[in-house]
């Protein structure tokens, strides 16, 4: 079996959402110290590198990221590339021929060369998925979505994207690396933190091949 890991690699100089808490890691105890054992404290937000948003993320009192479905983090998900696109819009979707019956949709655009050229910088250029794209993947049933930067709302464009996705129980995966991904229905696995209530959890994503 070959795996892919899709998560990006958590550290000081990851970029992290204007406003959100930056990576800190920190050696609480130190054998260099003279501590019997390395332990290290980190801090760092929940929607930090590769993440899972929750629904409480952007509708108060809904659920956690605990709540969220193993059967939708795990399975085939198809991945499209649109390397053109300044946003994904419905258009765009439509033109791609999504199948029928496809649950998990994972969208490669030119964000993942941020990742792949280890780009520390914030890029408020990245390609967003836009409402009426959002409102598409609703329509057409799909349970999860995975994007390949921060957010998968247009920069300034963060709420009617995310709350129609949540609104309708759309699982949000952000921060993927897709780079070295082709096209084509893949074995799709990401765990988030189990942190109870939160909003949401960095996550492990990988692509298993035969």
């Amino acid at each position: 079996m070959h795996i892919h890991d899709l998560s990006v690699g958590i550290s000081p100089s990851l970029p992290v959402w204007p406003g959100n808490p930056g990576v800190e890691i920190a050696r609480a105890q130190d054998m260099d110290k003279g501590d019997h054992a390395n332990v290290s404290r980190l801090s760092l937000g929940v929607h930090t590198g590769t993440h899972v948003d929750a629904p409480v993320h952007f509708i108060n009192g809904a659920a956690g990221v605990d709540t969220l479905s193993l059967d939708t983090l795990v399975g085939p998900a198809l991945l499209i590339d649109l390397p053109s696109v300044s946003v994904v819009t419905a258009p765009d979707l439509e033109a791609a021929h999504i199948p029928a019956g496809t649950q998990r949709l994972l969208i490669k655009t030119h964000n993942s060369t941020y990742w792949a050229n280890a780009d520390t910088a914030f890029h408020t250029e990245f390609a967003g998925v836009a409402v009426d794209a959002a409102n598409w993947l609703v329509a057409h049933h799909i349970a999860l979505v995975g994007v390949d930067y921060l957010s998968v709302a247009p920069w300034k464009q963060g709420t009617p994207t995310h709350r129609a996705l949540l609104e309708a129980g759309v699982v949000i995966v952000e921060g993927l690396n897709l780079s070295a991904i082709e096209p084509g229905v893949h074995a799709f696995t990401c765990l988030p933190l189990k942190i109870v209530g939160s909003d949401g959890a960095p996550a492990r994503a990988i692509i298993t091949e035969p």
